[in-house]
């Protein structure tokens, strides 16, 4: 052990002194292998980078992985069914989808639809016509002679709300940015307390909007109290409440309001659904009418991410052996010129395997160099490019160069140096003694 450690520094200490007599040939080799490394590099940050904005919102949207969804539809008394199986859970929440409106009575509101405050010419009264948005999300044009007849637009935002029956964070990991979530310990507030998206958030802080909310199908308008803003991934204004504050004021019997209901819960908590099933259908709904699925979206978009990056990585490998070429062909070249060097040393007592050390600890370090050199360029431009495009692409703001991008890029330097100093290292072992004699 110790002798080869021995000639493992002595080659490394010789390969440098190589590098530093040779330095346009290592100038020659670095910028042969240099597009080829920074390509591995490019592409390693730009999969992560895509992997980050791909998986950035799909638990906030969809759910964690492994969590079991299922949809009860609002016929009969299936809500106040499945709201009665649901209450005091934990592993098991249901939500309940409305729209409503906060501020003045009687206007339209500054994003009619529900839609963005920061997208003028497609909502509301920034843009040139109108437009109506559903709670899917599906939006149309309001018809020139609808318009006329709309009441003027005033100091409301209209937003989605939904109604939880218990912390949904452990399904949804809503991110908390500033005063407090929705408490389920204590009885139902009269006036609902609301917790808010940032996109919320914004049209609140720029418009004044008094606080009286109107929710389709309420019996009255309650007086609502905004406790937090979360970052729930939506693009559009949300509120959350707790169930049983909204249907304080919407009974679950009003038809056609919440449209059914959704249910996650942990694949542990299988009793939940065997005991709503068989509420729901003594009820007299049928099987086919509520449904249940496991997550694994996340799942299926990496799976996609993944193998649009080995693609990628083949293009750039194909980059890299055109700089394994240059490096091979500097390497024959400088082992041709060394002929003599190399006899002598194997005449003095050097053995082969320390003659292909030599060569091999020059490319080695060659590939190093280049892989420093491609990361350092290749981290300054995500620097400006996340400066430039951070306000079109929220993930950009916070994104740092990725070390798997790092280690890709030294990777592939020692593999092109490996692959471009093997066959030199195996030529300059096999130089006879003989040479010198003609030296």
């Amino acid at each position: 052990m110790r002798r080869f450690s021995g000639r493992l520094r002595s080659a490394l200490i010789i390969g440098i002194q190589g590098i530093r007599a040779r330095k346009t040939r290592t100038l020659l080799s670095i910028v042969s292998l240099f597009l080829g490394v920074l390509a591995v590099v490019v592409v390693q940050a730009g999969a992560e980078a895509a992997n980050k904005a791909a998986l950035a919102n799909i638990e906030l949207m969809m759910g964690k992985d492994g969590t079991v969804q299922m949809w009860v539809p609002d016929e009969k008394h299936a809500l106040s069914l499945t709201l009665d199986t649901l209450k005091g859970r934990t592993d098991a929440v249901g939500t309940l989808g409305t729209s409503a409106t906060i501020g003045e009575p009687g206007v339209n509101p500054v994003n009619p639809g529900g839609g963005p405050f920061d997208q003028p010419g497609e909502y509301g009264p920034m843009g040139g016509g109108q437009f109506y948005c559903d709670t899917r999300g599906y939006c149309k044009e309001v018809p020139q002679q609808q318009q006329a007849e709309q009441p003027p637009v005033g100091a409301a935002i209209e937003l989605g709300l939904t109604g939880f029956t218990g912390d949904i964070r452990p399904f949804r990991p809503y991110k908390l940015t500033s005063g407090k979530w929705l408490d389920f310990s204590g009885p139902p507030s009269l006036a609902p307390r609301i917790v808010v998206n940032k996109v919320a958030a914004k049209g609140f802080a720029r418009y004044q909007i008094p606080a009286e909310m109107r929710i389709r199908g309420a019996i009255a308008n309650p007086t609502p109290h905004i406790i937090g803003v979360v970052d729930d991934g939506q693009d559009r204004p949300m509120a959350y409440v707790r169930a049983d504050e909204l249907t304080n004021w919407v009974p679950t019997t009003t038809a056609g309001t919440f449209g059914g209901m959704e249910i996650l819960r942990t694949q542990e908590a299988t009793d939940v659904e065997q005991i709503l099933k068989r509420r729901l259908l003594a009820d007299g709904l049928t099987n086919d009418q509520f449904s249940s699925m496991v997550i694994q979206s996340k799942k299926e978009i990496e799976g996609q991410l993944a193998m649009f990056r080995l693609i990628f990585l083949g293009i750039a490998g194909l980059v890299l052996l055109i700089g394994v070429a240059g490096i091979l062909n500097v390497g024959l070249a400088t082992v041709g010129e060394r002929v003599e060097e190399f006899a002598l040393r194997r005449a003095v007592g050097t053995p082969r395997s320390l003659l292909a050390g030599i060569v091999l600890a020059e490319t080695l370090l060659t590939g190093l160099f280049t892989a420093a050199a491609a990361i350092g360029v290749a981290s300054l431009c995500l620097k400006i490019v996340s400066r430039v495009l951070a306000g079109r692409a929220a993930f950009l703001a916070d994104m740092e160069f990725p070390w798997q991008a790092g280690v890709a890029g030294i990777l592939a330097g020692l593999i092109a140096g490996l692959l471009g100093g093997l066959i030199p290292a195996i030529r300059a072992a096999r130089i006879p003694i003989a040479t010198v004699m003609r030296a």
